[in-house]
């Protein structure tokens, strides 16, 4: 398993946000900043974007279970800078027949050529949540912000998840992955 070093991640992070090409940076942007799968941040609509709210729903996850999750406050500026120009229904979108981004190969390359830094789209998830547990946000919680099942789990079996319970410590994870990254607002 690999992740990008902690002293990496400034210049990474410089890296993807000086990307030519916006719907790649952002699409990074989440990655990091949500823990969500690769293909989870593709699909993403923006008829599954609540800016009022503060909330987005993954629809076609995994484990089949839609996810509803917060926005940190750099996440929500973001997505409301998209929404400002945004032309398509996809949030990232795409030329091929699914009318969304499908694999953004090339900014992956362009990344590693620029900054010298090998990742790989996993890596940003397995930060997100070695992050998570850094900061000692309950494993309920965890699991809830990645949709990781609680099957086994008796006690979890009664908890409801409510994506308002998770903005305070998605917040936090956001917070502290960009000062990891060095990112001033």
């Amino acid at each position: 398993q690999t992740i990008i070093d902690k002293s990496d991640l400034p210049k990474w992070f410089k890296g993807i946000r000086s990307l030519r090409n916006e719907d790649f940076r952002d699409y990074l942007t989440l990655l990091l900043l949500t823990g969500v799968r690769r293909s989870e941040g593709f699909q993403l609509q923006w008829s599954d974007i609540d800016l009022r709210n503060k909330t987005f729903i993954i629809q076609d996850t995994k484990n089949h279970n839609p996810l509803s999750l917060p926005m940190g406050n750099f996440l929500y500026k973001m997505f409301k800078e998209r929404k400002k120009t945004s032309k398509s229904e996809w949030v990232f979108p795409g030329t091929g027949r699914t009318k969304h981004m499908v694999d953004p190969k090339g900014a992956l390359k362009e990344i590693k050529e620029t900054t010298g830094i090998k990742f790989s789209f996993h890596d940003l998830r397995r930060l997100f949540i070695t992050t998570t547990d850094s900061l000692d946000i309950s494993t309920y919680a965890m699991k809830a912000l990645v949709n990781h099942s609680l099957n086994g789990d008796v006690t979890g079996g009664y908890i409801v998840s409510d994506p308002q319970r998770l903005k305070e410590p998605m917040q936090r994870i956001e917070t502290h992955l960009l000062k990891l990254c060095q990112h001033k607002d």
